[in-house]
Protein backbone atom coordinates (compact mmCIF):
# COMPACT_ATOMS: atom_id res chain seq x y z
CA UNK A 1 0.00 0.00 0.00
CA UNK A 2 1.40 3.45 -1.10
CA UNK A 3 -0.91 6.25 0.75
CA UNK A 4 0.76 9.95 0.10
CA UNK A 5 -0.43 12.20 2.65
CA UNK A 6 -1.54 15.10 0.28
CA UNK A 7 -3.36 16.89 2.94
CA UNK A 8 0.18 17.16 5.35
CA UNK A 9 2.02 17.44 2.31
CA UNK A 10 0.04 21.06 1.26
CA UNK A 11 0.17 22.18 4.50
CA UNK A 12 4.06 21.09 4.61
CA UNK A 13 4.10 23.24 1.65
CA UNK A 14 2.68 26.47 2.70
CA UNK A 15 4.74 26.43 5.85
CA UNK A 16 7.59 25.83 4.38
CA UNK A 17 6.71 28.49 1.69
CA UNK A 18 5.83 31.36 4.97
CA UNK A 19 9.45 30.07 6.76
CA UNK A 20 11.48 30.85 3.52
CA UNK A 21 10.14 33.98 3.49
CA UNK A 22 10.04 35.07 6.71
CA UNK A 23 13.76 33.74 6.57
CA UNK A 24 14.60 36.29 3.78
CA UNK A 25 13.58 38.95 5.38
CA UNK A 26 15.53 38.33 8.33
CA UNK A 27 19.05 39.46 7.31
CA UNK A 28 18.28 43.17 7.31
CA UNK A 29 17.33 42.55 11.10
CA UNK A 30 20.17 40.92 11.64
CA UNK A 31 22.51 44.45 11.53
CA UNK A 32 21.54 44.70 14.69
CA UNK A 33 22.00 41.49 15.99
CA UNK A 34 25.65 41.72 17.73
CA UNK A 35 24.68 44.02 20.55
CA UNK A 36 21.20 42.33 21.76
CA UNK A 37 21.36 40.13 24.97
CA UNK A 38 18.29 38.21 26.13
CA UNK A 39 18.13 37.01 29.92
CA UNK A 40 15.50 34.42 30.25
CA UNK A 41 15.04 32.71 33.70
CA UNK A 42 12.16 29.83 34.50
CA UNK A 43 11.62 27.10 36.63
CA UNK A 44 11.34 24.52 33.82
CA UNK A 45 15.07 24.15 33.37
CA UNK A 46 16.91 21.81 36.58
CA UNK A 47 17.79 18.11 37.72
CA UNK A 48 14.56 17.87 39.56
CA UNK A 49 12.67 18.11 35.95
CA UNK A 50 15.29 15.74 34.57
CA UNK A 51 15.96 17.47 31.77
CA UNK A 52 20.00 19.12 32.50
CA UNK A 53 22.04 19.36 29.48
CA UNK A 54 21.04 19.54 25.74
CA UNK A 55 22.03 15.88 25.00
CA UNK A 56 17.99 15.55 23.38
CA UNK A 57 18.88 11.25 23.75
CA UNK A 58 19.61 11.56 27.86
CA UNK A 59 16.12 11.61 29.83
CA UNK A 60 14.20 14.70 28.82
CA UNK A 61 17.17 17.06 28.18
CA UNK A 62 15.33 17.05 24.52
CA UNK A 63 13.12 19.87 25.83
CA UNK A 64 15.91 21.87 26.70
CA UNK A 65 17.87 21.85 23.46
CA UNK A 66 14.24 22.22 21.16
CA UNK A 67 12.94 24.91 24.02
CA UNK A 68 16.09 27.04 23.75
CA UNK A 69 16.68 27.04 20.24
CA UNK A 70 20.26 24.30 19.93
CA UNK A 71 17.94 21.48 18.10
CA UNK A 72 15.23 21.01 15.76
CA UNK A 73 12.70 18.43 14.93
CA UNK A 74 11.80 16.79 11.57
CA UNK A 75 8.54 18.32 11.78
CA UNK A 76 6.83 20.29 14.51
CA UNK A 77 3.30 21.53 15.83
CA UNK A 78 1.38 23.90 14.71
CA UNK A 79 -0.78 26.58 16.96
CA UNK A 80 -3.39 23.92 16.40
CA UNK A 81 -1.40 21.12 16.97
CA UNK A 82 -1.05 19.98 13.41
CA UNK A 83 1.80 18.80 12.09
CA UNK A 84 4.05 21.10 10.05
CA UNK A 85 7.43 20.56 8.40
CA UNK A 86 10.90 21.56 10.37
CA UNK A 87 13.93 19.35 9.27
CA UNK A 88 11.93 17.72 6.74
CA UNK A 89 9.92 18.54 3.20
CA UNK A 90 6.90 15.51 3.97
CA UNK A 91 6.64 11.88 4.05
CA UNK A 92 5.41 9.17 2.49
CA UNK A 93 3.21 6.17 4.76
CA UNK A 94 4.54 3.76 2.21
CA UNK A 95 2.63 0.63 4.14
CA UNK A 96 1.51 0.18 7.27
CA UNK A 97 4.58 -0.20 8.97
CA UNK A 98 7.01 1.78 6.74
CA UNK A 99 7.27 5.69 6.54
CA UNK A 100 9.80 7.73 4.11
CA UNK A 101 10.78 10.97 5.06
CA UNK A 102 12.22 13.76 2.64
CA UNK A 103 14.67 16.16 4.15
CA UNK A 104 15.27 19.94 3.55
CA UNK A 105 18.51 20.00 1.27
CA UNK A 106 19.99 23.66 2.92
CA UNK A 107 20.39 22.50 6.29
CA UNK A 108 23.56 22.65 8.36
CA UNK A 109 24.68 21.29 11.38
CA UNK A 110 26.08 24.28 13.23
CA UNK A 111 29.42 23.31 13.08
CA UNK A 112 28.90 23.72 9.23
CA UNK A 113 28.29 19.88 8.35
CA UNK A 114 25.22 19.63 5.64
CA UNK A 115 22.18 17.45 7.51
CA UNK A 116 21.89 14.64 5.12
CA UNK A 117 20.15 11.14 5.49
CA UNK A 118 23.30 9.31 6.68
CA UNK A 119 23.44 12.17 9.88
CA UNK A 120 19.54 11.58 10.62
CA UNK A 121 19.95 7.93 10.22
CA UNK A 122 23.06 7.90 12.79
CA UNK A 123 21.33 10.56 15.39
CA UNK A 124 17.98 8.31 15.62
CA UNK A 125 19.81 4.98 15.89
CA UNK A 126 21.88 6.68 18.87
CA UNK A 127 18.78 7.73 20.33
CA UNK A 128 16.94 4.19 20.40
CA UNK A 129 20.23 2.57 21.37
CA UNK A 130 20.16 4.61 24.66
CA UNK A 131 17.03 6.48 24.89
CA UNK A 132 14.81 5.48 28.03
CA UNK A 133 11.27 5.40 26.12
CA UNK A 134 11.81 6.35 22.69
CA UNK A 135 12.94 2.37 21.99
CA UNK A 136 9.33 1.91 22.90
CA UNK A 137 7.22 4.57 21.49
CA UNK A 138 8.78 4.03 17.86
CA UNK A 139 9.12 0.58 17.78
CA UNK A 140 11.97 1.14 14.89
CA UNK A 141 13.44 -1.78 13.32
CA UNK A 142 15.31 -0.72 10.96
CA UNK A 143 16.20 2.34 9.63
CA UNK A 144 17.84 3.48 5.75
CA UNK A 145 19.09 6.51 4.26
CA UNK A 146 19.21 7.73 0.79
CA UNK A 147 20.90 10.90 -0.15
CA UNK A 148 18.38 13.37 1.37
CA UNK A 149 16.19 10.89 2.70
CA UNK A 150 15.50 7.87 5.19
CA UNK A 151 13.34 5.25 5.39
CA UNK A 152 12.20 3.67 8.59
CA UNK A 153 10.37 0.59 9.24
CA UNK A 154 8.60 -0.47 12.45
CA UNK A 155 8.22 -3.31 14.27
CA UNK A 156 4.37 -2.79 14.64
CA UNK A 157 2.07 -0.83 12.92
CA UNK A 158 3.29 2.90 12.81
CA UNK A 159 0.14 4.98 12.28
CA UNK A 160 1.82 8.29 14.23
CA UNK A 161 5.45 7.55 14.40
CA UNK A 162 6.09 10.98 12.15
CA UNK A 163 3.81 12.31 15.85
CA UNK A 164 6.41 10.62 17.89
CA UNK A 165 9.45 12.03 15.84
CA UNK A 166 7.96 15.54 17.10
CA UNK A 167 8.80 14.63 20.55
CA UNK A 168 12.18 16.73 21.31
CA UNK A 169 14.25 13.19 21.86
CA UNK A 170 13.59 13.49 18.20
CA UNK A 171 16.25 16.60 17.91
CA UNK A 172 18.50 15.87 15.05
CA UNK A 173 22.08 16.72 16.39
CA UNK A 174 25.53 15.67 14.89
CA UNK A 175 26.81 12.13 15.98
CA UNK A 176 30.05 12.31 14.79
CA UNK A 177 30.48 15.63 16.62
CA UNK A 178 29.41 13.55 19.83
CA UNK A 179 27.96 14.91 23.17
CA UNK A 180 30.51 16.64 25.66
CA UNK A 181 31.63 15.98 29.35
CA UNK A 182 29.17 18.94 30.03
CA UNK A 183 26.39 17.63 27.82
CA UNK A 184 26.83 19.93 25.15
CA UNK A 185 25.50 18.62 21.32
CA UNK A 186 26.13 20.22 18.04
CA UNK A 187 22.25 20.84 16.48
CA UNK A 188 21.01 22.42 13.62
CA UNK A 189 18.88 25.46 15.85
CA UNK A 190 19.29 29.18 15.73
CA UNK A 191 21.69 29.25 19.01
CA UNK A 192 24.72 27.46 19.67
CA UNK A 193 25.68 26.75 23.43
CA UNK A 194 28.80 27.64 24.71
CA UNK A 195 28.25 27.13 28.36
CA UNK A 196 26.08 24.41 29.90
CA UNK A 197 25.83 23.61 33.60
CA UNK A 198 22.65 22.10 36.00
CA UNK A 199 21.57 25.92 36.28
CA UNK A 200 22.42 27.69 33.66
CA UNK A 201 23.10 27.52 29.90
CA UNK A 202 24.29 30.19 27.99
CA UNK A 203 24.26 30.95 24.12
CA UNK A 204 25.18 32.62 21.30
CA UNK A 205 23.76 33.18 17.54
CA UNK A 206 24.03 30.55 14.74
CA UNK A 207 24.79 33.41 12.00
CA UNK A 208 24.62 30.56 9.22
CA UNK A 209 20.97 29.07 10.70
CA UNK A 210 19.64 28.04 7.74
CA UNK A 211 16.18 29.70 8.67
CA UNK A 212 17.98 33.16 8.82
CA UNK A 213 19.98 35.33 11.15
CA UNK A 214 18.74 35.42 14.59
CA UNK A 215 18.08 38.62 15.95
CA UNK A 216 19.56 38.46 19.15
CA UNK A 217 23.08 37.88 19.39
CA UNK A 218 23.38 36.41 22.94
CA UNK A 219 20.46 34.61 25.06
CA UNK A 220 21.35 33.46 28.58
CA UNK A 221 19.02 30.64 30.23
CA UNK A 222 19.01 30.72 34.19
CA UNK A 223 16.98 28.59 36.46
CA UNK A 224 15.21 29.97 38.86
CA UNK A 225 13.10 27.64 40.93
CA UNK A 226 12.35 30.21 44.15
CA UNK A 227 9.31 31.74 43.28
CA UNK A 228 9.84 35.54 44.68
CA UNK A 229 13.46 35.26 43.66
CA UNK A 230 11.82 34.40 39.83
CA UNK A 231 9.29 37.60 40.57
CA UNK A 232 11.95 40.02 42.26
CA UNK A 233 14.33 39.26 39.01
CA UNK A 234 11.35 40.30 36.18
CA UNK A 235 10.72 43.51 38.80
CA UNK A 236 14.31 44.48 38.81
CA UNK A 237 15.23 44.22 35.06
CA UNK A 238 17.77 41.54 35.96
CA UNK A 239 15.60 39.14 32.93
CA UNK A 240 13.77 39.88 30.23
CA UNK A 241 11.14 37.42 30.38
CA UNK A 242 10.27 34.54 32.69
CA UNK A 243 7.96 31.60 32.82
CA UNK A 244 6.77 29.68 35.70
CA UNK A 245 6.07 32.79 37.96
CA UNK A 246 3.59 32.22 40.94
CA UNK A 247 0.34 32.83 40.04
CA UNK A 248 0.20 35.32 42.61
CA UNK A 249 3.00 37.29 41.34
CA UNK A 250 1.68 36.70 37.86
CA UNK A 251 -1.40 39.49 38.25
CA UNK A 252 1.47 41.88 38.99
CA UNK A 253 2.73 41.95 35.15
CA UNK A 254 -0.87 41.47 33.81
CA UNK A 255 -2.67 45.05 32.60
CA UNK A 256 0.56 46.84 33.29
CA UNK A 257 1.77 48.79 30.21
CA UNK A 258 5.83 47.42 31.29
CA UNK A 259 5.44 44.10 30.22
CA UNK A 260 3.54 41.38 27.85
CA UNK A 261 1.79 38.44 29.03
CA UNK A 262 1.81 35.53 26.70
CA UNK A 263 -0.87 32.75 27.42
CA UNK A 264 -1.92 29.49 26.50
CA UNK A 265 -3.83 26.20 27.20
CA UNK A 266 -1.18 23.19 26.94
CA UNK A 267 -1.82 19.52 27.61
CA UNK A 268 -0.14 19.48 30.57
CA UNK A 269 -2.46 18.11 33.23
CA UNK A 270 -2.01 17.77 37.00
CA UNK A 271 -3.23 14.00 37.72
CA UNK A 272 -3.53 12.08 40.61
CA UNK A 273 -2.56 8.10 40.22
CA UNK A 274 -3.73 5.72 42.86
CA UNK A 275 -1.38 3.43 43.95
CA UNK A 276 -3.59 -0.15 43.35
CA UNK A 277 -1.05 -1.99 45.60
CA UNK A 278 -2.26 -0.04 48.55
CA UNK A 279 -4.63 -1.84 50.33
CA UNK A 280 -6.54 0.97 50.79
CA UNK A 281 -6.85 2.21 47.38
CA UNK A 282 -7.39 -1.47 46.47
CA UNK A 283 -10.76 -0.26 47.98
CA UNK A 284 -12.87 0.85 45.20
CA UNK A 285 -15.49 3.07 47.77
CA UNK A 286 -12.33 4.85 48.50
CA UNK A 287 -10.95 5.59 44.62
CA UNK A 288 -14.47 6.75 44.83
CA UNK A 289 -15.19 8.99 46.93
CA UNK A 290 -11.38 10.31 46.59
CA UNK A 291 -12.57 11.60 43.18
CA UNK A 292 -15.30 12.77 44.76
CA UNK A 293 -14.04 15.14 46.87
CA UNK A 294 -11.42 16.81 44.39
CA UNK A 295 -12.43 20.28 44.16
CA UNK A 296 -10.92 21.25 40.51
CA UNK A 297 -13.35 24.06 40.60
CA UNK A 298 -11.51 25.72 43.74
CA UNK A 299 -8.22 24.37 42.80
CA UNK A 300 -8.18 26.22 39.47
CA UNK A 301 -10.23 29.40 40.36
CA UNK A 302 -8.69 29.86 43.98
CA UNK A 303 -5.36 28.49 43.94
CA UNK A 304 -4.29 28.64 40.18
CA UNK A 305 -6.11 31.94 39.65
CA UNK A 306 -7.49 30.85 36.72
CA UNK A 307 -4.33 29.84 35.21
CA UNK A 308 -6.11 26.34 34.97
CA UNK A 309 -8.92 24.29 33.32
CA UNK A 310 -10.55 22.10 35.58
CA UNK A 311 -9.93 18.04 33.64
CA UNK A 312 -12.21 15.61 33.37
CA UNK A 313 -9.75 13.00 31.73
CA UNK A 314 -6.21 13.60 30.72
CA UNK A 315 -6.66 15.72 27.44
CA UNK A 316 -7.39 19.18 26.93
CA UNK A 317 -11.04 20.66 25.27
CA UNK A 318 -8.49 21.19 21.75
CA UNK A 319 -8.32 17.97 21.38
CA UNK A 320 -11.27 16.04 19.39
CA UNK A 321 -10.61 12.99 22.45
CA UNK A 322 -10.35 15.82 25.02
CA UNK A 323 -12.65 17.84 27.66
CA UNK A 324 -15.77 17.17 28.29
CA UNK A 325 -16.01 13.99 25.45
CA UNK A 326 -14.87 11.89 29.04
CA UNK A 327 -16.81 12.52 31.82
CA UNK A 328 -15.59 12.36 35.15
CA UNK A 329 -17.20 12.07 38.86
CA UNK A 330 -18.38 15.65 39.61
CA UNK A 331 -17.41 17.34 43.06
CA UNK A 332 -19.95 16.01 45.52
CA UNK A 333 -18.55 15.59 49.60
CA UNK A 334 -22.18 14.68 50.93
CA UNK A 335 -21.86 11.58 47.82
CA UNK A 336 -18.26 10.85 49.02
CA UNK A 337 -19.48 10.38 52.89
CA UNK A 338 -22.55 8.38 51.51
CA UNK A 339 -20.07 6.32 49.42
CA UNK A 340 -17.80 5.60 52.40
CA UNK A 341 -20.96 4.81 54.85
CA UNK A 342 -22.01 2.11 52.92
CA UNK A 343 -18.40 0.75 52.62
CA UNK A 344 -18.02 0.86 56.14
CA UNK A 345 -15.60 3.35 56.38
CA UNK A 346 -17.32 5.04 59.40
CA UNK A 347 -16.17 7.92 62.47
CA UNK A 348 -16.44 6.10 65.33
CA UNK A 349 -14.45 7.96 67.54
CA UNK A 350 -15.57 11.64 66.59
CA UNK A 351 -12.03 12.85 65.69
CA UNK A 352 -13.18 13.81 62.43
CA UNK A 353 -11.32 10.46 60.38
CA UNK A 354 -12.80 7.30 59.42
CA UNK A 355 -12.28 3.97 60.41
CA UNK A 356 -12.93 0.47 59.09
CA UNK A 357 -11.52 -2.89 60.92
CA UNK A 358 -9.45 -0.31 63.28
CA UNK A 359 -8.21 1.27 60.73
CA UNK A 360 -8.04 5.22 60.04
CA UNK A 361 -8.65 6.04 56.45
CA UNK A 362 -5.26 7.87 55.91
CA UNK A 363 -3.34 8.31 52.37
CA UNK A 364 -0.01 9.08 52.07
CA UNK A 365 -0.21 11.76 48.83
CA UNK A 366 3.44 11.61 47.22
CA UNK A 367 4.10 14.30 45.15
CA UNK A 368 6.99 17.11 44.21
CA UNK A 369 7.65 21.11 44.39
CA UNK A 370 9.26 21.86 41.64
CA UNK A 371 6.07 22.30 39.68
CA UNK A 372 4.54 24.87 41.80
CA UNK A 373 0.68 23.55 41.19
CA UNK A 374 1.53 20.43 43.01
CA UNK A 375 1.83 21.32 45.95
CA UNK A 376 -1.44 23.42 45.57
CA UNK A 377 -3.00 20.99 44.56
CA UNK A 378 -2.19 18.76 47.62
CA UNK A 379 -3.08 21.40 49.82
CA UNK A 380 -6.45 21.47 48.34
CA UNK A 381 -6.99 17.89 48.20
CA UNK A 382 -6.24 18.08 52.29
CA UNK A 383 -8.79 20.18 53.27
CA UNK A 384 -11.30 18.88 50.38
CA UNK A 385 -10.81 15.26 51.45
CA UNK A 386 -10.84 16.20 55.25
CA UNK A 387 -14.39 17.26 55.02
CA UNK A 388 -15.43 13.42 53.58
CA UNK A 389 -13.46 12.20 56.54
CA UNK A 390 -10.17 11.21 55.01
CA UNK A 391 -6.64 12.40 56.24
CA UNK A 392 -4.25 13.20 54.04
CA UNK A 393 -0.13 12.92 54.55
CA UNK A 394 1.49 15.01 52.18
CA UNK A 395 4.97 14.75 50.93
CA UNK A 396 5.91 17.35 48.97
CA UNK A 397 9.78 16.45 47.98
CA UNK A 398 11.85 16.90 44.95
CA UNK A 399 13.58 13.61 46.20
CA UNK A 400 10.11 11.73 45.22
CA UNK A 401 11.49 9.16 42.69
CA UNK A 402 13.06 7.48 45.91
CA UNK A 403 9.81 7.07 47.41
CA UNK A 404 8.13 6.01 44.18
CA UNK A 405 11.00 3.01 43.81
CA UNK A 406 10.36 1.89 47.60
CA UNK A 407 6.62 1.99 47.02
CA UNK A 408 6.14 4.90 49.83
CA UNK A 409 2.69 6.09 48.52
CA UNK A 410 -0.75 5.82 48.13
CA UNK A 411 -1.43 8.35 45.58
CA UNK A 412 1.34 9.99 43.35
CA UNK A 413 0.17 13.23 41.83
CA UNK A 414 2.50 14.58 39.02
CA UNK A 415 2.55 17.06 36.01
CA UNK A 416 3.20 15.53 32.45
CA UNK A 417 2.07 16.28 28.76
CA UNK A 418 -0.55 13.77 27.89
CA UNK A 419 -0.48 14.93 24.29
CA UNK A 420 3.22 15.85 22.47
CA UNK A 421 2.59 14.00 19.93
CA UNK A 422 -1.09 15.90 19.07
CA UNK A 423 -2.07 11.91 19.59
CA UNK A 424 -3.68 10.04 22.49
CA UNK A 425 -1.91 7.19 21.89
CA UNK A 426 1.78 8.60 23.85
CA UNK A 427 -0.46 9.50 26.97
CA UNK A 428 -2.34 5.86 27.26
CA UNK A 429 0.64 3.64 26.40
CA UNK A 430 3.03 5.58 28.71
CA UNK A 431 0.47 5.49 32.12
CA UNK A 432 -2.64 2.88 31.88
CA UNK A 433 -1.17 -0.58 29.72
CA UNK A 434 1.03 -3.03 31.94
CA UNK A 435 4.74 -2.71 32.25
CA UNK A 436 3.97 1.26 31.13
CA UNK A 437 7.05 4.06 32.47
CA UNK A 438 4.37 5.85 34.52
CA UNK A 439 1.84 3.53 35.45
CA UNK A 440 2.75 4.51 38.76
CA UNK A 441 -0.37 3.23 40.10
CA UNK A 442 0.39 -0.39 38.83
CA UNK A 443 -3.27 -0.34 36.86
CA UNK A 444 -4.60 -3.14 34.75
CA UNK A 445 -7.93 -3.32 33.30
CA UNK A 446 -8.39 -6.11 30.21
CA UNK A 447 -10.90 -3.84 28.13
CA UNK A 448 -8.23 -0.86 28.64
CA UNK A 449 -5.31 -3.69 27.52
CA UNK A 450 -7.45 -4.40 24.34
CA UNK A 451 -8.72 -1.04 23.33
CA UNK A 452 -5.18 0.35 23.59
CA UNK A 453 -3.73 -2.07 21.23
CA UNK A 454 -6.70 -1.65 18.87
CA UNK A 455 -5.65 2.10 18.74
CA UNK A 456 -2.03 0.97 18.00
CA UNK A 457 -2.86 -0.21 14.93
CA UNK A 458 -5.64 2.30 13.91
CA UNK A 459 -4.89 4.43 11.08
CA UNK A 460 -8.09 6.59 10.71
CA UNK A 461 -7.92 9.37 12.94
CA UNK A 462 -11.78 9.54 13.87
CA UNK A 463 -11.23 6.01 14.73
CA UNK A 464 -8.56 6.87 17.02
CA UNK A 465 -10.38 9.57 18.77
CA UNK A 466 -13.34 7.21 19.39
CA UNK A 467 -10.87 4.88 20.90
CA UNK A 468 -9.17 7.19 22.92
CA UNK A 469 -12.63 8.68 24.63
CA UNK A 470 -13.45 4.85 25.44
CA UNK A 471 -9.68 3.79 26.68
CA UNK A 472 -10.06 7.61 28.72
CA UNK A 473 -13.50 6.82 30.31
CA UNK A 474 -12.58 3.62 31.31
CA UNK A 475 -9.58 4.67 33.20
CA UNK A 476 -11.93 7.48 34.87
CA UNK A 477 -14.37 4.96 35.74
CA UNK A 478 -11.74 2.75 37.84
CA UNK A 479 -10.66 6.28 39.52
CA UNK A 480 -7.49 4.91 38.23
CA UNK A 481 -6.24 8.81 37.99
CA UNK A 482 -7.61 11.86 38.69
CA UNK A 483 -7.15 14.65 37.04
CA UNK A 484 -7.80 17.95 38.34
CA UNK A 485 -6.49 20.62 35.83
CA UNK A 486 -4.77 21.45 32.43
CA UNK A 487 -2.62 24.09 32.76
CA UNK A 488 -2.65 27.66 31.65
CA UNK A 489 1.27 28.66 30.87
CA UNK A 490 2.17 32.44 30.80
CA UNK A 491 5.43 33.97 29.81
CA UNK A 492 5.81 37.26 31.37
CA UNK A 493 8.48 39.29 28.89
CA UNK A 494 9.44 43.18 28.91
CA UNK A 495 7.66 45.64 26.59
CA UNK A 496 9.51 45.46 23.72
CA UNK A 497 10.80 41.79 23.97
CA UNK A 498 8.85 39.90 20.23
CA UNK A 499 8.65 36.89 19.07
CA UNK A 500 8.66 35.04 22.31
CA UNK A 501 5.21 33.20 22.16
CA UNK A 502 3.85 30.62 24.08
CA UNK A 503 2.62 27.46 22.32
CA UNK A 504 0.06 24.75 23.44
CA UNK A 505 2.78 21.58 23.22
CA UNK A 506 5.46 23.54 25.80
CA UNK A 507 8.73 22.78 23.47
CA UNK A 508 8.83 26.03 21.78
CA UNK A 509 10.30 29.14 23.21
CA UNK A 510 13.68 30.38 21.94
CA UNK A 511 13.72 30.92 18.06
CA UNK A 512 15.32 33.08 15.65
CA UNK A 513 12.20 34.86 15.77
CA UNK A 514 12.93 36.41 19.21
CA UNK A 515 14.01 39.80 19.10
CA UNK A 516 14.36 42.97 21.62
CA UNK A 517 12.86 46.35 20.33
CA UNK A 518 13.33 48.43 23.43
Amino acid sequence: MKKKSKALALVLTIAMTVGLLSGCGSSTASESTAEKVFNYGTVAYGVANSNVGLNPHEAYSGWSTVRYGVGETLFKFNEAMELEPWLATDFEQVDEYTVKINLRDDVNFSNGKKMTGDAVKACLENLIAVHDRAPKDLQIKTITADGQSITITSAIKSPVLVNYLCDPYGAIIDMEAGVTTDKNVVGTGPYVAKTVTDTEINLEANTDYWGGTPKVAKVNVKSITDGDTLTMAMQSGEIDATQGLPYASLELFQDNGDYTVSSTNTSRVYQAALNYKSAVIQDDAVRKAMAMSMNKEGFTTVLLQGNGVPAEGPFPENFSFGGDAVKAAAYDIEGAKAVLEAAGWVDSNGDGIREKDGKDLSINWLTYTSRQELPLLAESVQASYKEAGMDVRVNATDSYKDFLKAGDYDVFANAFVTAPTGDPQYYFTTHVVDGSDYNRGFYHNDKVEQLVEQLRNEFDTNKRSDLAVQIAQQVVDDNAYIYASNLKMSFVMKKGVTGFTAHPSDYYEITANLDITE
